[in-house]
Parts: structure tokens; C-alpha cells; sequence
């Protein structure tokens, strides 16, 4: 199931303790204050040193810190955004503070919602999101799942804030790794794919810029198409390819370099190196 709707005005009302606040923290608070969807007053952010907390405060407006257990004592969500190998220590460190009444949303890889819960001593609801850097543009696209001591409600309000910076999508937890090599990992790919036009576009003559534009706004009208129609990727390359025209010498130099069978592989390998990672 996935998600544009309107964001909830319950989020509003809610303290939020952001804790690591690094690039996806930042970005995902940076779009929810954009929207109004939280009050910089009620939100409360750590990073590990005491310098880059002053800095983050007066860039940001928001008070931040460097003591987990402070940001976390009265909070409504807590947001958990370190890496994944220092989600353990964070949450055996808040192991006693963490509260039923409370929800935990993690952005970690690959951490599953099980290894969270039994480091806490509550059944504290858990949601684990896996975001994708799109999302600094507010076209970024979101898995989420919920733990077993988390709701729909949970899941609603967890939609709230990932809608505000794109598109979300409602999944079983078995698939988030899938997710991970897809979506998380996927524009890498993309910015591959799109490199390579543009390097093209050089080949046959055109300055670097030029052919730089025509291959994203290109690669980003295609996608618009696909996601505005609903149609099949197939079907809309049906479409462009017309008999005996240009296209479809094109198509056969992709099919003869295997770059269908290369992304897939990229996908797979991607969503199975997810699953390895190592955290503590």
C-alpha cells in the first residue's frame, strides 16, 4: 500500500526526540518543520559531540544535545536514526526509559523490529523505516513496517511524517531488506543511468550540460509516466518504440549488453548484502 495523503495534524501536538541527528534525521525534520507538520519548540535532538549539538541548535532552531536518555524523558515519538551497529548500545542505554506510551520510529538498515524489542524493557511499539536520500527534495520513497507491539495508528502517524518527504509504502517486515536494495540503494543506480546517457550524449555531439539535462528531466519524465498512469513499464516502452525506428536498435544494444539482467542483479545483490549487516 502506498501513500501521498495529506499528513496528520495529530503530529503537531508531539514531542519528538530525534536521536542522531546525521543526514536522514536532518532531512526528515528539516521537511516536517517545512510543513508545519511539527513545532520546533517540542523537538529535542542528540549527536554524539558537544560542538556539533551547538552548531545543529543554531542552524536549526531546535534544541539539541548529546544525552540520549534527556531527549528521550517525555517525548511522544522518538525517532531513531544512528547507524546500524550502534542501534544495540543506544537502545540497551534506554533500556529502563523507553515507555509503552512512547513510539519508536528507526531508520537504521536492516535492524529488525525483534532485536529492538527485546533490548527494551517495555513493549514499546516499534516502526522501522527505510527512507531513501530522494527525500531532500520531498521525492523520496519510504518502506515501512511495524513491530509487534505497534498499531495502525502507529503505522498512520508513521505515514504522516515519511509522506512529508515522499511516497510511502506499507510492507511485511520479511520484505524491508528487499526494500533496502530497491528503493534505498536504487538511485545510486539510477544516477549511474543517468551518467551514462549523459556521457552519450557526449559521444554523439552534444556539450555535457546539455546532454546532463536531457538524460535526468528525461529519466524523471519516464518515471512520472509510469507512477501518473499505472500502466506497465513494458506497455509505455511499446509506446515509444515504433517499427523499424531508432528505438528499438537501441533496445537491442541494451538487451545484447544485459543491462536488464545487470540491474536485476544489482537489486539482489544489494537486498542480500542488507541481510548480512553486522550491528550490535
Amino acid at each position: 500500500m502506498t501513500n501521498k495523503s495529506k499528513t496528520s495534524p495529530k503530529l503537531s501536538q508531539q514531542n519528538v526526540a530525534i536521536l542522531g541527528l546525521g543526514k536522514i534525521g536532518t532531512i526528515l525534520l528539516q521537511a516536517m518543520l517545512r510543513e508545519g507538520l511539527l513545532s520546533a519548540k517540542r523537538v529535542r535532538a542528540t549527536v554524539t559531540r558537544p560542538e556539533k549539538a551547538e552548531a545543529l541548535s543554531k542552524e536549526l532552531g531546535i534544541q539539541v544535545g548529546t544525552d540520549n536518555a534527556a531527549a528521550v524523558r517525555g517525548a511522544d515519538i522518538v525517532l531513531l536514526a544512528v547507524k546500524p551497529q550502534t542501534v544495540g548500545a543506544v537502545l540497551t542505554g534506554l533500556r529502563d526509559i523507553l515507555k509503552e506510551n512512547q513510539l519508536l520510529i528507526s531508520v537504521a538498515a536492516s535492524v529488525p523490529t525483534i532485536y529492538m524489542e527485546e533490548r527494551l524493557a517495555a513493549k514499546v511499539p516499534i516502526i522501522r523505516a527505510m527512507p531513501n536520500t530522494p527525500s531532500m527534495l520531498g521525492a523520496g520513497m519510504s518502506g515501512i513496517c511495524k513491530g509487534s507491539n505497534a498499531t495502525a495508528a502507529h503505522l498512520e502517524l508513521a505515514q504522516a511524517m515519511f509522506n512529508t518527504v515522499g511516497r510511502t509504502a506499507v510492507v511485511e517486515e520479511k520484505h524491508m531488506d528487499a526494500v533496502t536494495g530497491l528503493s534505498a540503494s536504487g538511485p545510486a543506480f539510477i544516477y549511474i543511468i543517468i551518467e551514462s546517457l549523459a556521457e552519450a550524449g557526449v559521444k554523439v555531439g552534444l556539450p555535457r550540460d546539455l546532454a546532463t539535462l536531457l538524460a535526468a528531466q528525461t529519466t524523471m519524465g519516464a518515471a512520472k509516466v509510469v507512477l501518473e498512469t499505472g500502466q506497465h513499464p513494458a506497455q509505455l516502452k511499446d509506446a515509444v518504440t515504433t517499427p523499424a525506428g531508432c528505438t528499438i536498435d537501441g533496445i537491442l544494444e541494451l538487451e545484447e549488453g544485459k543491462l536488464r539482467v545487470t540491474l536485476i542483479k544489482a537489486v539482489v545483490k544489494a537486498a542480500q548484502r542488507a541481510k548480512e549487516l553486522v550491528f550490535s
